[in-house]
């Protein structure tokens, strides 16, 4: 898909990896529709991305995500690309797991992702084309101590996407992924359970942590091939 021109939906778009490819996409000539709860944010950068359009969204509402979808329609009339980012981060050993706390991070990192897909896809049908990338984890490619209630639902989304593609390939519609690498964002910071179960932070021997701006760069590209999956994880050969 060329970006130029096209109708795109970024979540999680008031910072870190989001604002990244909000900011890129709109570079390049993209008609880009920001998502986010943090409103201030989300005004602060649709008044930095010429011709864009913030909506307050809450992921984790499917009325909220139905109402993005409607006035990006409103406004721009079709929806070329949606770009699944909005995520939590959940840092607990398993034998701490609230309950409570693993179906609040479903509803944000695997539910709201299917949902804004379900919302979509009927409008790409009728296009006969679009592309969905759903931002995925590295952690799914690893077995890291308490990172199984996080990468457990990007595991999820994994599954649920690579089968999206197939159904949704005669349609036109590529759905993709991309799993970050560590990345420098507040992910870390917003996690549930960030305060009683994080470590000291990561050993120091692994690479620094990737810009978001990587990140974006690796979306873009997934936008224009339409390949299935693209991981940033550094490979260990």
């Amino acid at each position: 898909m060329t970006i130029d021109g096209k109708v795109i939906i970024v979540t999680g778009a008031s910072g870190g990896i989001g604002l990244a490819t909000a900011r890129l996409l709109g570079a390049r000539g993209a008609q880009v529709v920001l998502a986010a709860r943090n409103e201030p944010a989300l005004q602060a950068a649709a008044a930095e991305i010429s011709g864009s359009l913030a909506v307050k969204t809450d992921m984790r509402q499917a009325e909220s995500i139905r109402a993005l979808v409607e006035s990006t329609l409103e406004h721009f009339g079709r929806v070329d690309c949606l770009v699944n980012n909005a995520g939590q981060d959940f840092n607990a050993p398993v034998k701490a797991i609230e309950p409570g706390d693993f179906r609040s991070i479903l509803e944000l990192n695997l539910i709201g992702p299917l949902e804004a897909m379900q919302a979509v896809i009927p409008l790409m049908r009728r296009q006969g084309s679009g592309a969905i990338v759903n931002v995925s984890s590295g952690t799914t490619k690893m077995v890291l101590t308490g990172s199984a209630g996080y990468s457990a639902s990007k595991a999820a989304l994994n599954h649920l996407s690579l089968v999206a593609r197939e159904e949704l390939a005669s349609d036109g519609i590529a759905v993709s992924l991309i799993y970050p690498y560590i990345t420098a964002t507040d992910l870390e910071k917003n996690a549930i359970g960030a305060d009683e179960n994080s470590s000291a932070g990561p050993p120091s021997n692994i690479p620094p942590a990737d810009p978001p701006e990587k990140v974006a760069a690796a979306i873009l590209s997934l936008i224009e091939s339409g390949q299935a999956e693209l991981s940033l994880v550094p490979s260990r050969d």
